[in-house]
């Protein structure tokens, strides 16, 4: 059975006796390197990533105690940043000492100090480090989603909070969006669970590229997300979410070589024109909407007042990436006013190739097929 791998202390000071007494003392907890001067202690810490804490003399030369903590504190690298900095002091002045605090060494030992002291300094230092790192990981899974650095749902629904108190005190307004893909549970079975995954990682870093600064993104179920946004109105975000549904639509998606026909629903709610008292029934409520134009079929926006909001125009080029995309079913309620549209190509096309179109008899047919206005979707 091999030795179990220690821990790596970096030990930077000139005197060689120095640096034997301190390896003296960490031997068998820790494996220890050495350097003797400031600059190549430097060297060491960039390329060896397996140091976890360093003791350095203050005196040494081409770069001293002081300016190897300077440049570890300074550093870009985080690892760095927070590593446990340990000064060996001597017959340092006062001013000197303070000048370490103020760079932050992370604690003195003196010349002669014993193993046991050494060892519990050392010790305490790496244990603070670890709880840290932590507790800091513990938060930022509870903000965070791991995978996709995404706010958690339950952080999510601080914000929604936080928003709404704002909005009551300064008499302002609050919308919130819950948006999900279309038969997310179809999905999962076509495609498997973690390819379904990756899909839905990517409608969320559309919705994220397309929402504002001041606005927050947030998972709510699978395939869903919600959107909190401070200030907007319900008219508003529901023109935002009609976007990411044309938008989602025309998306060249492919898994494993297959394209998917993706569309994506939205139920949007608003305080104080929906009149919640509280972040969770605001949330619950567009919740709700989402699932009503699921119900419905999905591929729409559902949100208060009238329930729905207006179907877009589609133009020549959005319909024809429809078409490629398979979404004949989209474009059919809006082909004559399409067909209207393309009627002068037509014409020209006729009389350039000499088709022998009854071209009167076309334009009205056209004229006389009813043509969808703008109304609920």
């Amino acid at each position: 059975m091999s030795d179990p791998i220690l821990p790596r202390i970096l030990v930077v000071d000139d005197s060689r006796m120095v640096r034997a007494s301190i390896v003296k003392h960490l031997k068998g907890h820790y494996e220890v390197r050495e350097e003797a001067d400031g600059e190549a202690g430097w060297q060491t810490l960039v390329l060896d990533l397996s140091v976890v804490a360093i003791i350095s003399d203050l005196q040494m030369p081409k770069l001293d105690g002081f300016g190897l903590l300077n440049r570890i504190r300074s550093s870009k690298l985080r690892r760095l940043q927070e590593m446990p900095f340990i000064l060996v002091s001597g017959a340092e002045s006062e001013e000197e000492m303070s000048r370490a605090k103020r760079l932050g060494v992370s604690d003195f030992i003196t010349k002669g100090i014993g193993t046991t002291e050494i060892l519990a300094r050392v010790n305490n230092l790496l244990e603070l480090v670890r709880t840290k790192t932590c507790v800091e990981d513990t938060r930022k899974d509870l903000v965070q989603d791991s995978q996709s650095g995404i706010y958690t749902r339950k952080y999510i629904e601080l914000q929604a909070a936080q928003a709404l108190s704002h909005a009551a005190r300064h008499n302002s307004e609050v919308s919130v969006m819950v948006l999900g893909l279309d038969h997310y549970d179809a999905l999962e079975e076509k495609v498997g669970t973690e390819l379904a995954a990756q899909v839905s990682g990517r409608f969320a870093q559309m919705l994220s590229a397309k929402m504002r600064r001041e606005d927050s993104l947030g998972h709510f179920e699978e395939g869903q997300f919600v959107i909190v946004s401070p200030g907007t109105s319900p008219a508003r975000c529901a023109s935002f979410a009609d976007r990411v549904r044309e938008a989602v639509q025309v998306a060249h998606v492919a898994v494993q070589g297959k394209r998917l026909k993706l569309t994506v629903s939205a139920g949007v709610a608003n305080a104080p024109e929906d009149k919640v008292v509280s972040a969770g029934a605001l949330l619950e409520l567009a919740s709700s909407r989402l699932h009503e134009a699921a119900q419905a079929g999905g591929n729409r926006i559902v949100m208060g007042g009238r329930g729905r909001v207006p179907v877009r125009a589609l133009t020549l080029q959005q319909a024809l990436d429809l078409l490629r995309g398979g979404h004949t079913d989209v474009v059919l309620p809006q082909l004559a006013k399409l067909g209207v549209e393309i009627f002068p190509l037509i014409r020209l096309l006729d009389a350039q190739y000499g088709w022998g179109l009854d071209i009167e008899a076309v334009a009205h047919r056209l004229a006389s097929e009813p043509q969808e206005s703008d109304g609920e979707k």
